[in-house]
């Protein structure tokens, strides 16, 4: 028999998504700020009037289903679910003010994009849009690439079991600290920091482009946050073409490894054990999916002759696919190019890299390195105790922070999630296949949503069906929490209907 949730257990969860939602609502006040500065005021109206929202929901919230009661792991998975989806509802309400956007649906997307540091994109005029819209825009995303429930964690919520369970709902299942607090702190921490360095980084080398001191600060810290987070949003509708720049790109790949790296491996090089670098499973496994991804699109662009120089097929070529393997979304070439230029196994080859991804509890989304290195490594395990006498007896272990016993449990955990992800990948291929897009160009596309990339092949447009927008927007959400919650959530739902 199912148990139906009852008052409590909503009076708990509703609580919790109104902390989360003042929150939000008090991190609004960075686009006012700008507003200021530029003496902006139509948007300092709507974001003014957006964080009232945010606020009075909240606090009616919180007021409503006041409790004492702590987060159960149910009540935990069911908060971080709903509030990705109410993050993207109220972020999308300053974009539906402003006029860029050709429906409430499509501001909904681009908030979606923006907190699941996705990068797709469906705003109309970028290069014409407000500075307080557009560092929204990438705001957004450095804070989903944090966690939208970290910012609770950090400054809401008081430590408990309940904050753990929030906060491994949000697929962030290693705690660098022995608290979940100081934890989400940490990684303010290492976010901040290097949003001071890379946005200096950037701001010189925009400078010595030839833009203004005060572009070149502002575009330096909306590409950092783009870059670090794994987003793909850009001031400018050329995305990273905008700035013809090498300085640039060379700059963003090195921001994009250290985002696509777990926070947990950032606070061990910060200890100075910087030989974790090269013994930990998943930057090896990175170099060696980077590398044999790299060497596939090499070969398809080079059987086409498209960039025939190694210069030209470092910045076309190798920068796309950094920027999809570690689920930026950043790019220097135009959309169509990818369809019309590339050909198929340059195109399956960067496909492979989106699904891919990056890091664990890091910013990237896709299957994760981990989940990769330890498949490979039972793979391997299973191979050498074919190889082996029957009466040898080992223990393979694989090092991730500290040597890891690869149990069994380990590697269904790993083949489960990632037969999760290429089955979401494939049913938005489907989908884009029954509403009439080719099926490598569906597929390309369904992959960057799922997996929190951003790359776009065309067909993400303002003009492309509403049924196609809802599944992107769902397949963003489900791929940024890696499915548990949203199981959880489904669960949650089925019995508060069924349940007695």
């Amino acid at each position: 028999m199912v148990l139906k949730p009852t008052l409590g257990d909503l009076k708990t969860i509703g609580y919790y998504l109104g902390k989360i939602i003042i929150g939000l609502g008090m991190t609004m006040i960075f686009p006012i700020a700008c507003a200021l500065l530029f003496r902006e005021i139509n948007p300092l109206y709507d974001f003014t009037i957006s964080i009232l929202i945010c606020l009075i929901f909240g606090q009616a919230l919180t007021m409503l289903c006041h409790t004492e009661k702590d987060l159960g792991w149910m009540h935990g998975m069911v908060v971080v679910s709903l509030a990705w989806l109410i993050a993207a509802v109220l972020g999308a309400i300053p974009f539906y003010f402003s006029g860029h956007w050709k429906s409430f649906l499509d501001c909904v997307f681009d908030s979606m994009s923006g907190f699941a540091t996705t990068g797709l994109v469906l705003v109309r005029d970028l290069d014409h849009i407000s500075r307080a819209v557009n560092i929204w825009r990438h705001v957004i995303m450095f804070l989903g690439g944090q966690g939208v429930v970290v910012i609770a964690l950090s400054f809401l919520v008081r430590g408990s079991a309940g904050a753990f369970r929030m906060y491994v709902g949000e697929a962030r299942d290693e705690k660098i600290l022995p608290n979940v607090v100081e934890t989400s702190r940490f990684i303010w921490i290492v976010s901040i920091t290097y949003l001071v360095l890379g946005t200096i980084a950037l701001a010189v080398t925009g400078k010595m482009e030839g833009m203004s001191w005060i572009n070149s600060f502002f575009h330096g810290v909306c590409i950092f946050m783009a870059a670090f987070d794994t987003g793909g949003f850009a001031p400018q509708s050329q995305n990273l073409l905008y700035y013809h720049s090498l300085a640039y790109e060379v700059i963003t790949i090195v921001i994009m490894i250290l985002g696509a790296m777990n926070f947990k491996l950032h606070y061990t090089v910060w200890l100075k054990r910087r030989k974790e670098i090269a013994d930990n499973i998943e930057t090896r496994t990175f170099f060696m999916t980077a590398m044999f991804t790299f060497f596939l699109l090499a070969i398809g662009l080079n059987k086409l002759g498209v960039y025939p120089d190694a210069l030209g097929l470092f910045r076309k070529g190798f920068y796309q696919l950094i920027s999809g393997h570690t689920g930026t979304g950043f790019q220097t070439i135009y959309a169509r190019q990818f369809i019309h230029e590339w050909g198929a196994l340059a195109l399956i080859a960067l496909t492979l890299a989106m699904a891919l991804g990056g890091g664990v509890c890091s910013t990237t989304g896709g299957i994760k390195m981990l989940r990769i290195g330890v498949i490979f490594k039972a793979l391997y395990n299973d191979v050498k105790k074919i190889m082996l006498p029957e009466a040898a007896v080992f223990v393979e272990k694989y090092h991730h922070i500290k040597d890891v016993v690869l149990e069994d449990r380990q590697v269904r955990s790993a083949v489960l999630i990632s037969f999760c992800y290429f089955g979401l990948y494939a049913v938005g291929a489907i989908i884009g296949m029954m509403l009439g897009y080719p099926a490598l160009a569906a597929l390309f596309e369904s992959t960057s949503a799922a997996a929190n990339v951003g790359l776009s092949c065309g067909i993400t447009t303002p003009a492309m069906p509403a049924v196609l927008k809802v599944t992107y927007i769902l397949q963003m959400w489900i791929g940024r929490l890696e499915f548990m919650s949203v199981f959880t959530l489904a669960g949650f739902f089925i019995a508060f209907v069924r349940g007695k």
